[in-house]
């Protein structure tokens, strides 16, 4: 069976998963972790891909992120594994392939679309139990992204921007958005179109990636949006 392709459209955000090969390991000691973004920082300069936020999780990794050019992820992501799977094959004194295959990704639409898979992404480890909040996961962009920590590898998506007139406003109200636990019928959305590759936005955005790319993409989605987390927080416009 041909593999499905993968879409990408310039100054479109992307949710992106990669998979250790039958959820193996893929992260053993905190030098992995550290070696892993350092190579994600050049080859995001490299290939012009700006990471808005990520997790690194023991097995898998979730990147939130904007190409610059339609090949931006893919070449992204290519850069980091030619590099990542040698070393840690050489140290653990393994052989053959450590992640699942080609990583899974959709379109992201901007605003409250964007702000839930920000979300979605750093609370990762608080839905399995590693830590009760997701500052205290050393391995995501959250503390970032709320204020508290500094990193080169980020770069502030519009719907983060939005969130307030100053660096510091837009943090609290970062910050904020955590007050809120998502519900089911949001993750359910969230994973479906990851899975799927579907667009993650309304019927308006998935028409006009199909537009842009002149396709039909992923499937269509059951349910409405949600966006009650943020919404409650800050109005409609978020």
């Amino acid at each position: 069976m041909p593999r499905k392709p993968r879409f990408f459209v310039p100054g479109y955000a992307a949710h992106l998963v990669q998979r250790g090969h039958n959820r193996s390991v893929t992260f053993f000691e905190q030098e992995d972790y550290e070696l892993y973004l350092s190579l994600l920082v050049d080859a995001a300069d490299r290939y012009g891909s700006n990471i808005h936020a990520y997790v690194l999780m023991t097995n898998h990794v979730h990147l939130l992120a904007t190409p610059s050019e339609r090949e931006s992820l893919s070449r992204t992501m290519q850069c980091v594994g030619r590099y990542y799977v040698p070393y840690i094959n050489r140290k653990y004194r393994r052989s053959g392939t450590l992640w699942e295959g080609r990583f899974k990704a959709c379109p992201v639409e901007d605003t409250h679309y964007t702000l839930a898979c920000y979300r979605y992404i750093e609370m990762n480890p608080v839905r399995a139990g590693m830590v009760r909040h997701p500052r205290d996961y050393l391995w995501s962009s959250f503390r970032t992204n709320a204020g508290e920590s500094e990193s080169a590898l980020l770069t502030e998506h519009a719907a983060y921007a939005g969130l307030g007139d100053t660096p510091s406003l837009q943090a609290a109200n970062y910050r904020k958005l955590f007050d809120i636990e998502m519900n089911g019928e949001e993750l359910l959305e969230i994973r479906q179109c990851l899975q799927t590759g579907t667009p993650y936005g309304n019927e308006r955005f998935r028409s006009e990636i199909e537009s842009v790319l002149n396709l039909k993409v992923g499937q269509r989605q059951r349910g409405r949006p949600t966006n009650k987390g943020s919404e409650a927080l800050f109005g409609k416009g978020f």
